[in-house]
């Protein structure tokens, strides 16, 4: 799998006339040769992965994994870095760098900026070249064992909302929710991980902070779980869209709920619009439309019901959580069998918003759901 990306990879290297690609992002690091630490900028030791337009691969990593990235690194070649010593991850990259005659690629969207102003001024501007719309396109459809992955990964999300809507209730503070679906989400990863795939390293368990709003923070769209204790009649807001997450592979997905029951016909109302808005999206999801068709059937049935035009519709996604295309006004990508994509419907008011989302891979004649689960209001109450 890692062996054809790369190929791919480096043919459009060839055709755009690139020489070397340093590659930086820890995504597309992943996705070309399966290499992922958990150090990264934020800890100030960037790993780089170098690919030569005629077939040689370099990673540039810290020492401290080195053994990690031997084991799982599908690359030609691995140069470790220390903390200190020999101008760290330069010192290398100097070397590859002055060895190039040609243009040399970075991914200007997702570059760190230690790296990318090492590198400009080793080389004139004219020398660089974006990187970015080759690995995107590659990244766009995905390959069958990557659908196998978001189909696992909608498993892995439809049992966090499971185990979510089971803690919603009168008296329960929003944490204990989180802990509800981070452990139901980690026991269910772990599970396909043993029945599915020979892969100890690759852990289960789910990392993120839960998205969640209750009561009067209903419409604080990425409020996190807090020690609010939640009541009888309140809505309550789910996001897993940071949390589905299984071998890497992330989906979008959503619920608005009431403890006990919706007795505001207000509430109501905007969350029909809401699960209204995304059934005008669905209608036109299918292959050969363009990603922007997708968002203004879902924006016209939002603003024409008299509300603020909404933020995008979806996005792509697969080893990130945002990849091409996004489906918003002026993304005109027409949409292939093999895209995955998380749609969501969504209306906000002045006390209240309602969303649903999920995620969705486009079929040669539609699209295959990934997340089933209930939308419907009778349903939304716990």
């Amino acid at each position: 799998m890692f062996k054809q990306r790369m190929h791919k990879f480096q043919s459009r290297l060839q055709q755009s006339g690139i020489e070397l690609a340093v590659v930086s992002d820890d995504d597309s690091v992943y996705y070309l040769c399966g290499y992922y630490n958990y150090l990264h900028m934020s800890f100030g030791r960037p790993t780089l992965l170098l690919v030569s337009a005629s077939g040689e691969s370099l990673l540039i990593t810290p020492a401290i994994d080195l053994r990690t990235a031997e084991k799982s690194a599908r690359v030609n070649r691995i140069v470790p870095w220390n903390d200190g010593e020999d101008m760290e991850w330069r010192g290398e990259l100097k070397t590859q760098l002055s060895a190039v005659d040609g243009n040399v690629g970075i991914e200007a969207d997702h570059i760190q900026q230690p790296v990318l102003r090492f590198i400009t001024a080793l080389l004139t501007s004219n020398g660089l070249v974006d990187i970015t719309p080759q690995l995107a396109a590659l990244r766009m459809v995905k390959s069958p064992d990557e659908l196998q992955l978001a189909r696992h990964a909608g498993e892995v999300g439809v049992a966090m909302m499971t185990a979510g809507r089971a803690a919603i209730a009168d008296g329960v503070k929003e944490f204990e929710v989180a802990l509800a679906t981070s452990e139901a989400g980690t026991r269910k990863a772990a599970d396909l991980l043993s029945q599915h795939y020979d892969d100890d390293d690759m852990s289960p368990n789910i990392h993120f902070l839960q998205i969640m709003a209750s009561g009067d923070t209903i419409t604080r769209t990425h409020h996190r779980a807090s020690n609010r204790t939640m009541n009888y009649g309140e809505p309550v807001f789910l996001c897993f869209c940071g949390m589905t997450n299984f071998h890497r592979f992330k989906l979008g997905f959503d619920r608005t709920f009431w403890i006990g029951e919706c007795a505001d016909s207000t509430q109501a109302q905007l969350y029909q619009l809401a699960v209204d808005s995304q059934r005008a999206a669905l209608a036109q999801l299918k292959p050969g439309v363009t990603a922007e068709s997708v968002h203004k059937a879902y924006a016209t049935v939002i603003t024409e019901a008299g509300y603020e035009y909404p933020f995008r519709c979806g996005r792509a996604t697969g080893f990130s959580y945002l990849e091409t295309p996004q489906l918003v006004t002026g993304d005109t990508t027409v949409l292939q069998p093999g895209m995955v994509l998380a749609v969501d419907g969504s209306v906000s008011g002045n006390t209240f918003r309602a969303q649903v989302g999920d995620s969705f891979i486009i079929t040669d004649d539609g699209y295959e759901q990934l997340t089933p689960y209930p939308n419907a209001i009778d349903a939304m109450c716990v």
